[in-house]
């Protein structure tokens, strides 16, 4: 006696594939993370496989984290100009935006207070549209003025317990000051450097993106 799969081989080759099709279409999508930055994310100097954000994505995955990491760097971006695009620089499908902003304010001299309340902006219109943030600052060195220093250094921590996100306290940490981790100009990390912050920042990502899933 021929079965019914003998019969029709045309009709079981449909159903399997339309089962492997629903399969993949219930697969959830990876969380999409968004970096708010400036030339440091932008990936300034760098192919974009081999920037930040590449490399966090990267990081996450050899982590087991599935995720899209988008590029939402400008280069020359103060945390002014980060709050004047939060809006259209994070799309709404975004689920954690990374803002990495404070470098340029702090080349400029901005006043550590706007600088806090640039930031303090930002941290809002994301909570405000339901997007998870972890705060990245960057470290003023003392020889640019102990109070000023003081003051700069000082903001992060403050608007990370305000807003209750996590802090990454200085996106150059052990990569600024090494000549073997940067690019010709010291400042802008090369490669290798993105590489390692993007290592050093992912089981921060990846704590906030469990925290926000639970």
């Amino acid at each position: 006696m021929t079965s019914t799969a003998q019969r029709f081989p045309d009709r079981r080759r449909f159903l399997i594939g339309l089962g492997l099709l629903t399969q993949i279409a219930a697969a959830p999508k990876p969380p999409v993370i968004t970096v708010l930055g400036d030339s440091i994310t932008a990936g300034l100097g760098l192919p974009a496989r081999d920037a930040m954000p590449a490399q966090l994505q990267a990081a996450l995955a050899r982590r087991g984290v599935p995720a899209i990491v988008r590029a939402a760097g400008v280069s020359g971006d103060t945390s002014g100009g980060g709050l004047a695009r939060v809006g259209f620089s994070v799309a709404g499908d975004t689920r954690l935006c990374i803002v990495a902003l404070g470098g340029n304010d702090l080349l400029q001299g901005v006043e550590p207070a706007q600088t806090k309340a640039n930031l303090r902006g930002v941290l809002a219109k994301l909570k405000a549209r339901n997007i998870g943030a972890v705060l990245v600052g960057v470290s003023a060195p003392p020889a640019i003025g102990a109070t000023y220093a003081r003051e700069f250094n000082a903001l992060y921590p403050s608007l990370a317990r305000e807003f209750s996100v996590p802090l990454y306290a200085n996106i150059l940490a052990g990569v600024g000051g090494n000549p073997a981790l940067l690019q010709k100009d010291g400042i802008h990390p090369n490669a290798e450097g993105a590489r390692r912050i993007g290592e050093a920042l992912a089981p921060v990502v990846a704590k906030a993106l469990k925290a926000r899933a639970a």
